[in-house]
């Protein structure tokens, strides 16, 4: 009853405007006044009276006024405590659900990484990447690059200042200077943050981007035939006679030619069929190498065409053959592990290559493009130094990573790739799997 009276009073005040003794208006004073606020108590009563451990807290509570509708009973999940102060609500609301935490990335910076560096003539992507990052390949991670949409990873010039941004919650390469970081080069597009002026344009015009891997390692494997399939060497055009019954052709000597077709274009190839190469594993010929000798115009078709010799790296002669020269490659190379499993052997080196291959050279893979093999995959290089007894057993001990290659032309059935990183000697019949 008590309480009762504390709500009256409560409500007494409400009503009558703030008046803080609890009198009522005059109005308020007539007998059908007084019995609807007798009705309108009675179900903050009744509230009372079921849950009464909230009863202490009902003298603090403030009671609504009387309105036109009736006053709804609070939901169970509410109880009388709704309108209580907000440090109360809040204590009382559970804790909400947070995103769970990225995962942790797998790049690993060198031990003590430069905060920026200048870039120089004759760097590559690689190889700065590898004064931050233990790991090179994973520089368009770094650089927070979408390889989707990456349009020309060589846009970094020689001035440019590559800084180490450790902000974040993950390591990051900027370029100095651009309110990007650098990102509109890579995407095709380059925002302009300062005054254009042409001084700068012109400059801008001269330059050359540095290239992501040594491209003089690989120029030479680039745009020539390096592998040819069996069944091509035996349909391709040949040469079957000189000028002057001449031995030995270079340029600008005429020669002449079966099997070319117009509409293959003017442009050819010169080779002559090199090295077998036969899959270590599955004894499988893979193709043929093709040994490039240098380039020939078609000067006349016919059943006998004239060609014209243009250039001749080695001596060229009756019984070699023509191959349509393959496009200039342009795509970006980006660097990539593998989205599956591959595992191979490497197959050959270059043509001077017997058995162990050095850093920075050429190797052949028995893994193509049936294998999943792209343009810029990373494989580690692996081996085994041999196995031990195990019982009545010789079980091989573990494959042990030494080294990195970059594969940047890949055929049906083979691929082409540079060493990038190794710390011994490549040897015939190492494995190659993803790193």
């Amino acid at each position: 009853m008590q309480t009762l009276k504390r709500i009256w009073r409560s409500r007494g005040t409400v009503e009558g405007g703030g008046n803080s003794r609890g009198t009522l208006p005059r109005t308020l004073n007539q007998p059908g006044t007084q019995m609807m606020r007798i009705i309108s108590v009675i179900p903050l009563l009744l509230v009372w009276m079921i849950s009464p451990a909230s009863a202490q807290d009902t003298e603090t509570a403030p009671v609504r006024s009387p309105s036109a509708t009736p006053m709804p009973i609070p939901d169970d999940d509410d109880g009388p405590d709704a309108d209580a102060p907000k440090e109360k609500a809040q204590a009382q609301k559970p804790a909400e659900k947070t995103a769970p935490p990225a995962a942790k990335s797998d790049v690993q910076l060198q031990d003590n990484p430069p905060p920026r560096y200048t870039v120089k003539r004759g760097d590559t992507l690689w190889g700065i990447s590898g004064r931050f990052l233990k790991n090179p390949w994973k520089w368009p991670e770094v650089w927070g690059m979408n390889k989707d949409e990456v349009k020309n990873p060589h846009l970094i010039y020689p001035g440019d200042v590559i800084i180490l941004d450790l902000s974040g919650a993950t390591a990051r390469l900027r370029l100095e200077g651009v309110s990007d970081g650098g990102l509109s080069r890579w995407y095709g597009y380059q925002l302009q943050v300062s005054k254009m002026e042409p001084r700068m344009r012109s400059k801008m015009l001269g330059r050359m981007g540095i290239p992501a891997i040594p491209a003089k390692e690989i120029g030479p494997f680039l745009n020539r035939p390096l592998v040819i399939d069996p069944d091509s060497v035996a349909r391709s055009p040949q040469i079957v006679a000189t000028t002057q019954d001449r031995v030995v052709l270079s340029a600008p000597d005429i020669a002449y030619a079966t099997g070319l077709d117009e509409k293959q274009g003017n442009y050819w190839n010169l080779y002559r069929p090199g090295r077998t190469f036969r899959d270590p594993e599955s004894g499988e010929i893979l193709g043929y190498e093709a040994v490039y000798l240098g380039d020939a115009q078609v000067e006349s078709f016919g059943e006998v065409s004239t060609v014209r010799i243009v250039q001749a790296i080695q001596e060229v002669g009756n019984g070699d053959r023509l191959t349509v020269m393959p496009p200039v490659q342009s795509l970006p190379y980006i660097p990539r592990a593998p989205e599956r499993n591959i595992r191979g052997k490497v197959m050959a080196g270059t043509g001077t290559s017997v058995s162990e291959i050095a850093p920075l050279s050429v190797i052949v893979l028995n893994r193509g493009k049936r294998d999943g093999v792209e343009m810029g995959h990373v494989l580690g290089l692996y081996r085994s130094e041999g196995a031990v007894t195990v019982g009545d057993r010789r079980v091989p001990l573990p494959e042990l990573e030494y080294g990195i290659v970059f594969v940047f032309r890949v055929f049906d059935k083979m691929s082409y790739a540079l060493v990038m990183q190794s710390k011994q000697q490549v040897n015939l019949n190492d494995v190659v799997k993803n790193p």
